[in-house]
Formats: structure tokens, C-alpha cells, sequence
């Protein structure tokens, strides 16, 4: 009896450890610029390095092998057009429509070339809700302060063990 008890127990266990990883859809970040430089001359420096934050956060999350990242293309321009952060669950709703469910979105927010924040929001796309956020202060605006700081912040928040749960 117990030799039945313990194979049926491995099955169980075998089982979930060969459960698909969740599907992810990682929207492109948006920029929030209200430094003084953006006024006057634009943000085309943080447009592409949203474009390779964004890039680099899917890369990394689907080579952890804990999440199968979508290709957000069918819903990218849709995406663009909107806010996503203040758009009333227009982001669940294009996640939905890749059959996601998981969805991240992001922001960065330039105060200045020295106060810039960057934001990750992981949400459960079925139900609506937070799973986590995780953010980080950046003091520089170049290429390396953005890559490093996304690492930063997939390494220790999105990869930590156990993060986001209670």
C-alpha cells in the first residue's frame, strides 16, 4: 500500500514539474519625459533605448524557461496608440486577445538626466489583478544605466525566488 501511495505521489509531482510555463506577453515600455531637455529637443535617445529595455526583458524572460513569451506583433500598434497604464484594462484585453495569461507592462519616467525611474508591472490577465511590480531609480541616462538597470531588475525582482507571492 504504501509503494502505491508513493508511485502515485511521484506521478502527481512529475506531472507538474512538466506543466507548460505560463504565456507572457511583454508589452514595449512607455515613456513618461517631463525633463527640460525632452521639451525642448524631443526624447529620440530614450525612444530606442525603450525599444532595447523592452527587447532585452523578453530575451531574458524566455530564456529562463519560466515563461513562454509571445510575440506581441498582432496587437503592437494597437498597444502603441493606447496608454497603456491609465487605458481602463486595455492591456488585459490585447493579452487576451494573444491568449496570454500573464501580461507586463512598463514605464520609464525622466524627470531629468539624472532622476530616472523604471517601472514593471506583472498582472494576471484572466482576473485583472497585480501579481507584482517592481521598480528602480537610475541616476544617468545612457544605454548602460538602462540595460544594467532592467537586469537589476529581472535578476532580483521577476526571477527571485518566490517573488510576488505571498
Amino acid at each position: 500500500m504504501r509503494a502505491l501511495i508513493c508511485f502515485l505521489a511521484l506521478l502527481l509531482t512529475g506531472s507538474a514539474a512538466f506543466a507548460d510555463p505560463p504565456k507572457l506577453a511583454v508589452f514595449d515600455f512607455e515613456l513618461i519625459d517631463t525633463s527640460l531637455p525632452g521639451e525642448f529637443y524631443g526624447s529620440r535617445p530614450e525612444e530606442a533605448r525603450l525599444q532595447r529595455i523592452s527587447e532585452q526583458l523578453r530575451k531574458e524572460l524566455a530564456d529562463s524557461g519560466r515563461f513562454q513569451v509571445l510575440d506581441i506583433a498582432p496587437v503592437r500598434d494597437a498597444a502603441r496608440h493606447a496608454n497603456l497604464q491609465a487605458c481602463g484594462g486595455c492591456d488585459l484585453t490585447l493579452a487576451g486577445q494573444l491568449g496570454a495569461e500573464l501580461e507586463i507592462t512598463g514605464m520609464v519616467q525622466k524627470v531629468s538626466n539624472l532622476i530616472i525611474n523604471l517601472n514593471i508591472y506583472l498582472r494576471d490577465v484572466k482576473t485583472g489583478h497585480m501579481i507584482t511590480a517592481a521598480s528602480a531609480d537610475m541616476r544617468g541616462n545612457t544605454d548602460e544605466s538602462w540595460t544594467r538597470t532592467m537586469s537589476y531588475l529581472i535578476r532580483n525582482r521577476l526571477l527571485a525566488p518566490n517573488y510576488g507571492r505571498p
